[in-house]
């Protein structure tokens, strides 16, 4: 399993600030989102996940200059969630440096942008879903009967979209469903993003065949320490 490590940006900003030194005193906090993803970097991440907090709430990329600072500071695949639901904006962000996206659910009610999307992205597309079946039936979708989560997982496969972005889906009440999804959906790529607060979430969520855990505030406040996940995620490899 991969830890990534997730950082929230508004208005080109880290919405936490990040001080790795906060216990002993070293060093000194920043909220500059290329400092932050460098630091997870040269600690080993292979993968950095960006949140266009202000980009949600437009409907489109808003945080350029922040995802180009960080691409111009590290190496490492980003991928961007936060107003990226059209071809138009994934390959903007791709010409800003993001390599990888995540689409809302929403897309999943209109097939053909969807389809668009998949085009623009290529392998490097996921979709966002949250698992919880009340969350899933209270979502505005746009069709006659509220689907289940196999229906969407279903409606994924048949559009050759083999990765997810799961919400929320790091409790203790997820976990026999995240094992089911891997059973039952060989061919997509289960990512995780909430729910999980401690090394012991970790250590849960890579016992249930998860691919990639998205750590963020966690993380960035120091509650889980990153090496110290990126050790349990790997000691079942």
């Amino acid at each position: 399993m991969r830890i990534v490590p997730s950082i929230d940006l508004d208005g080109g900003r880290s919405r936490i600030v990040f001080w790795p030194g906060a216990a002993t005193g070293v060093g000194a906090p920043t909220d500059q989102p290329a400092r932050i993803a460098r630091h997870f970097v040269d600690r080993g991440a292979t993968l950095i996940h960006l949140v266009d907090f202000d980009g949600a709430r437009a409907g489109t990329p808003q945080n350029l200059a922040a995802i180009g600072a960080v691409a111009g500071r590290v190496a490492t695949p980003l991928q961007i969630a936060g107003g990226v639901d059209s071809p138009e904006a994934i390959q903007i962000v791709f010409a800003t440096g993001a390599t990888r996206v995540v689409v809302g659910a929403a897309l999943l009610d209109r097939p053909p942008l969807l389809a668009a999307c998949a085009a623009a992205a290529g392998a490097w597309l996921a979709v966002g879903l949250d698992p919880r079946p009340d969350r899933i039936a209270g979502f505005p979708w746009q069709r006659a009967a509220i689907p289940t989560l196999d229906d969407l997982l279903g409606e994924l496969v048949s559009a050759g979209i083999s990765r997810v972005v799961m919400s929320h889906g790091g409790g203790v009440a997820e976990l026999g469903r995240l094992s089911d999804i891997g059973r039952r959906y060989p061919s997509i790529e289960v990512s995780v993003a909430g729910g999980v607060t401690d090394l012991d979430g970790v250590r849960r969520l890579r016992d249930a065949g998860v691919s990639a855990l998205i750590l963020g505030e966690a993380l960035l406040s120091g509650a889980i320490d990153f090496e110290e996940a990126q050790a349990i995620a790997r000691a079942a490899e």
